[in-house]
């Protein structure tokens, strides 16, 4: 029989009923999300104005804040209107395309921050050849094929959930149509959907992690080699954001998929989802700000200029 999509309109029932957990809910979760677009983007907008930022270890950085501010607009806008609905639905195309843009821009930070990891192995280990080495020319490409992974990994999980018959329910235990709920309520087999994402997702995980090990394997090694404590202290701080906001990451990732489906929890899915949808990308202007010198110095040469500019302008 051919699949029939007899659903066109889908439930998310992720958030709870009662109205005053609501606004309070609404109202945390709108803080975050205005913080989270305030800090990635006012990121990316200080390493775009400040010229001593100008450097691929910092356009990475500005690329992942970008990618946060995405992701978090894919899933915080719907959940924020549906804490003040009584009927919490969404389209099926827009559930389509909120899965989509979602796995697209999760696959790319994947790959993204294994390169930001090479990036720093390539700049401490051999700090002359480091221009020739991470060039425009390389990285350049290097982002551009991430966004096509991520495209790419995306076109498959979204087609391969949409083509299943969804006529017996239509609520989504979720607050986003992530593949795992999606699937939970299709009424065809989705044992090949299941092995999709375990298999496609163990590969960027087992491509993307050693990546990462590897490179700061190396960096462990060129820091124990520094004679100078400051250096190695400098190294240190620069690299412990970007292990922490892997780590963190990736921790979440390897949790909610590659794993055996009959785990699948769905409560607790939401709360690890909630996590590294909203929160992850909340802190990393927080973790890249506190812990990075450069970008403090980038910070107060900025916030200097504007006080000079405001004295300026009030005296005259």
């Amino acid at each position: 029989m051919k699949n029939v999509t007899e659903v066109t309109i889908f439930v998310l029932k992720g958030s709870t009923d009662k109205l005053e957990l609501q606004i309070i809910l609404f109202s945390l979760f709108l803080a975050i999300y205005l913080f989270t677009l305030m800090g990635n983007l006012g990121l990316v907008l200080l390493i775009i104005g400040d010229s001593q930022l100008h450097n691929p270890m910092y356009y990475f950085l500005s690329v992942l804040s970008f990618l946060d501010a995405c992701y978090s607009s894919v899933v915080a806008p719907k959940m924020l209107v549906n804490f003040l609905l009584e009927h919490k639905t969404i389209s099926f195309l827009g559930c389509a395309a909120q899965m989509f843009f979602f796995v697209t821009f999760g696959t790319t930070e994947c790959f993204l921050l294994a390169a930001m990891a090479y990036d720093r192995y390539v700049a401490i280990y051999n700090p002359l050849l480091y221009s020739v080495n991470m060039s425009p020319r390389v990285y350049v490409p290097l982002i551009i094929a991430f966004y096509l992974c991520g495209i790419l990994n995306a076109s498959v999980h979204t087609g391969a959930a949409f083509s299943l018959t969804f006529y017996a329910s239509n609520e989504i235990r979720h607050f986003l149509c992530d593949i795992p709920p999606v699937l939970a309520i299709s009424c065809s087999d989705t044992h090949t959907n299941q092995l999709l994402v375990s298999h496609f997702m163990g590969v960027i995980e087992i491509i993307t992690i050693p990546i990462v090990l590897i490179s700061y394997v190396f960096i462990l090694l060129a820091i124990l080699r520094m004679q100078s404590a400051k250096g190695g202290e400098k190294v240190f701080s620069t690299c412990s954001s970007h292990l922490t906001r892997v780590s963190l990451y990736h921790g979440t990732i390897i949790f909610m998929y590659v794993r055996p489906s009959s785990s699948y929890s769905l409560d607790h899915d939401m709360i690890v989802s909630i996590f590294y949808t909203i929160v992850i990308p909340m802190l990393n202007p927080i973790i890249y700000t506190l812990r990075n010198k450069d970008v403090k110095e980038a910070m107060k040469r900025v916030f200097g200029k504007t006080r000079c500019i405001n004295k300026i302008y009030f005296t005259h």
